[in-house]
């Protein structure tokens, strides 16, 4: 891999690992914040608004400024505004300003949403630049930073270690690794030209909207269902184990960080999976895992059975938003805008599940209702079929979003014996195999015809 790329996939993962540092951090740290605030529950329902009323803005206005401006710019804005945010939030809790939080957690909302569109972007183009996956890995950074972030703030909880000076080291960590990370990144990609040349084909006036496409909107129900999966665990699990099974605080607290190993896990261990298996089978399989993992775990008789299915639960949805954006990205043309709209749909499921999971628990009680999630992820094991680009654009020879770096190496594999053919994105596995040995082998068989044909009529 050429050393462009490879600094770039590096600064991306600093970058994903970054925010997910900052968010746990925070999150850890909650009950000594919600003191010092002097908060009710209620309270705290209004400064968690604040997360994600952020989050939402970042992510409808990210599409448009990436388009505009390029990713670079976009994480570059995000970053600064996450880091800013967590020692706003840092300050607000010592000086006992309520408001202060509630400033400092919109920030990181915003922060991370305008930053993760961007992320995902990038790395759906890195991915078209060396045919392997990337966007797992990603969110498996960000997977891992909520990791060590949870279990540094549970160490600094048990000495009691003061909360301000916990979240300013950290703002200081992410913004030291991403005056690091930053310059890595290259400038113009997902940008559209101001004036682009329109397609042949296209039809004239404005493009239609990229949820026109029908498959697109079933990758939009992949990540949908992934999203909502993993949201509820996030929001819901510990209660789950508490309420349900009557576990301990701790208990309950053990069984998600179980669940966020899991996750992180998959993530980093799931780019050999795609090779060999291809996106599609990946989605669906993983789809069927989590659909069982969260059956067992609200139908379980024993805490540690069901402990153990959220194992099942966190590998099932560690692969499903990642694999599926990687998907989406699938057209060189509007790649980034395809990126940002499935992603939009899938930080929806998160603003939106946890709420509705919350309603229908309150009525027919929190086990009941983790069955919603387990209809969705069978509905995404259904739609997985979409992560198969189509025939139409193999035969248009769309390909992922361009990177906008140095050129990517040479095609590896039979892909390179087709002039002209990009590699199937995302993954060079078996259907990758097949979409670029298809060309070749039509080519061979008109070239035996025609010389079949010499030979009847005496040409040379």
């Amino acid at each position: 891999m050429p050393a462009p790329l490879r600094r770039l996939r590096l600064s991306l993962f600093a970058l994903t690992l970054i925010v997910g540092l900052g968010i746990s951090s925070w999150v850890t740290r909650t009950p000594a914040i919600r003191d010092a605030v002097d908060a009710s529950t209620a309270g705290m329902g209004v400064l968690l608004l604040g997360l994600s009323v952020g989050s939402m803005a970042g992510v409808l206005t990210a599409g448009p400024f990436v388009r505009r401006l390029g990713g670079r710019p976009v994480i570059a804005v995000g970053t600064v505004l996450a880091v800013a945010g967590v020692g706003v939030v840092a300050l607000a809790t010592a000086a006992s300003l309520t408001a202060g939080v509630f400033v400092g957690l919109l920030l990181v909302g915003v922060g991370g949403g305008l930053g993760e569109i961007g992320l995902n972007i990038e790395a759906a183009a890195v991915e078209a630049a060396t045919g392997r996956p990337v966007l797992p890995m990603l969110h498996g950074s960000f997977s891992l930073g909520t990791v060590i972030g949870a279990l540094v703030g549970i160490g600094l909880t048990a000495v009691r270690f003061p909360v301000v000076w916990h979240l300013l080291a950290v703002a200081l960590l992410m913004a030291v690794l991403a005056l690091w990370a930053l310059p890595g990144v290259p400038a113009g990609t997902g940008r559209t030209p101001a004036a682009a040349p329109a397609r042949a084909d296209a039809p004239a006036g404005r493009r239609p909207s990229v949820w026109r496409d029908s498959r697109l909107l079933l990758i939009g129900v992949v990540v949908l269902a992934m999203a909502f999966a993993e949201g509820a665990a996030n929001d819901w699990l510990p209660l789950l184990m508490v309420d349900g099974y009557g576990a301990s605080e701790s208990g309950g607290s053990l069984v998600y960080a179980g669940f966020a190993v899991a996750m992180t896990v998959g993530r980093f261990a799931g780019g050999p999976v795609l090779v060999r298996f291809g996106r599609a089978a990946v989605l669906s399989a993983s789809a069927l895992c989590g659909a069982v993992g969260v059956t067992v775990a609200a139908l379980a008789s024993h805490p540690v059975v069901a402990g153990v299915a959220v194992a099942l639960w966190g590998l099932g949805a560690s692969l499903g938003f990642p694999v599926a954006i990687s998907a989406a990205g699938d057209d060189p043309e509007r790649g980034a805008e395809r990126v940002s709209a499935v992603a939009t749909s899938g930080y929806l499921a998160f603003l939106v599940g946890p709420p509705l999971l919350g309603l229908l628990g309150e009525h027919a009680g929190l086990r009941r209702a983790m069955f919603v999630v387990v209809a969705l992820l069978l509905a995404a094991a259904v739609a997985a079929r979409a992560a198969v680009p189509g025939r139409r654009a193999e035969r248009d020879g769309r390909g992922p979003v361009k990177w906008s770096g140095p050129p990517p190496p040479p095609v590896p594999s039979s892909a390179a014996d087709s002039p002209g053919e990009a590699p199937v994105p995302g993954v060079a596995g078996r259907t990758a195999d097949r979409a670029a040995a298809r060309p070749t082998a039509v080519a061979s068989t008109g070239t035996r015809r025609r010389w079949r044909r010499s030979r009847c009529s005496g040409r040379p």
